[in-house]
Formats: C-alpha cells, structure tokens, sequence
C-alpha cells in the first residue's frame, strides 16, 4: 500500500469516520465519539507499526480525543468535544510562544530542521505567524461552537479547518521564499 494513503488515512480516517457515524445515528454527537477515539487509537498504531514511533503531536491529539470526547460521554455533554479543538490550538500556540521566550528556543525550526532552511528572521516570521494562526484557529472555533448549531460546528471541523490551514500554509511559501538559506546549513 502507497505510504502517502496509508498517512492521509491515519490522519483523517478517524474524523471521516466520526462525521459519517454522527450522519448515520441522526446527528447524535455522543455515539459518534466513541468510534472517533477507537479510529485514532487505531490510526495512532497503524503508525507506530509502520514508523516504529508516534509522533508528538498526533499522540497529542489522540490523547485530547480520548480525554475530551470520554469526558463527553461520561458527563453526555458535547461542550468537552467542541472544546478540544480551542484546548489543542491553544497548547500548539503557547508551546511556540513559551519555546521562543522561556527556552529561546524555536521550536518549528527543530521540527523542519532536515527539511526547512532559513535565516533567523524568516524563522522568527514564521514562528510569530503559527502562533498567531493557531490562535487564531482557538478563536473560531469558540466562535462558532458557541453561536452555530452542532451541525455546522461539524462541518466546520471536518471540512473548514483543513482547507483553513492548507490556505495559511500556502500563504508562508513567499516567507518561506524570501528567507530560504542557500547553503542548506
């Protein structure tokens, strides 16, 4: 199996997975977690069996997942799934901030660092911008968890958030661009 499908899946399976069992029970939140945390248990091992590792942050986001959504069904109160993704955006934005000020440290220059070669400033650029995107990403989703039915705040997480982010990141290629290292050091 192509090992570009195989990472797409383990990445979006579990979300595709939640949003065609919320449709098929009536739009019933509460039992379409329990078949999201199994697929991102699931997706987490297909990983770790082919890489022999797990990455940081899907590990992250499986372990919100089962926080979050066990607590949604334990207390059968979706308000702690529709909070995850604030909780996520917000932890992603303050480990970049609390990485670049307390540690001084950058923490997506050691994430990119055999794949990614800039100068300080595009570094620093880049930095400041995630940050303020995953803000960002936090904000509107209290936004619209907050003032939308359930159902668009579903399909906002299953189909806003990634072309969101796919448009951010495609705005950072001209950074990118203009602070690119030659030398590759």
């Amino acid at each position: 199996m192509n090992k570009s499908f195989i990472k797409f899946f383990t990445d979006f399976g579990p979300l595709l997975i939640f949003f065609v069992v919320y449709y098929r029970n009536d739009k019933d939140l509460v039992s379409a977690i329990p078949p999201l945390i199994i697929a991102t248990l699931v997706a987490i091992s297909i990983t770790f069996f082919l890489e022999k590792k797990i990455p940081y942050i899907p590990l992250l986001g499986a372990v919100l997942v089962a926080i979050f959504g066990g607590l949604s069904i334990f207390f059968n109160n979706p308000i702690f799934i529709y909070l995850k993704p604030t909780v996520i955006n917000l932890l992603f934005a303050i480990g970049l901030l609390f990485g670049k000020i307390v540690l001084n440290k950058n923490f997506l220059k050691l994430f990119f660092k055999n794949s990614l070669y800039l100068e300080e400033i595009g570094w620093n650029k880049l930095i400041n911008r995630w940050i303020g995107f995953f803000i960002f990403l936090a904000l509107i989703n209290e936004i619209i968890w907050r003032t939308q039915s359930e159902e668009v705040w579903i399909n906002f997480k299953v189909w806003g958030i990634l072309p969101i982010t796919i448009i951010f990141t495609a705005f950072q290629v001209p950074l990118i661009q203009k602070y690119k290292k030659t030398d590759e050091r």
